[in-house]
């Protein structure tokens, strides 16, 4: 591991104090586990993996406007039609 100096508002050191004591886990270890949180949900991994996770998620909806109508009407508007 390497050493990391951080600084925090006084709200915040209460906050990760308290937390620390209802949870028995050092601040270190509170404050790795949200920064490796934290990264995870930026992560291009993950964020690929979220992506093709999302594919078809609107596939047999019966609530929302013909994707095609939509597109003629825009294109009408803008006069490309």
């Amino acid at each position: 591991m390497v050493r990391t100096q951080i600084y925090l508002t006084e709200e915040e050191q209460a906050a990760l104090r308290d937390l620390s004591m209802r949870t028995g886990k050092s601040k270190s270890d509170l404050i790795r586990k949200a920064v490796e949180y934290f990264i995870s949900r930026f992560h291009p991994k993950d964020r690929k993996a979220l992506l093709v996770g999302a594919k078809g998620m609107w596939a047999g909806r019966t609530d929302l406007p013909d994707f095609r109508s939509l597109r003629r009407e825009v294109d009408r508007t803008r006069g490309k039609e």
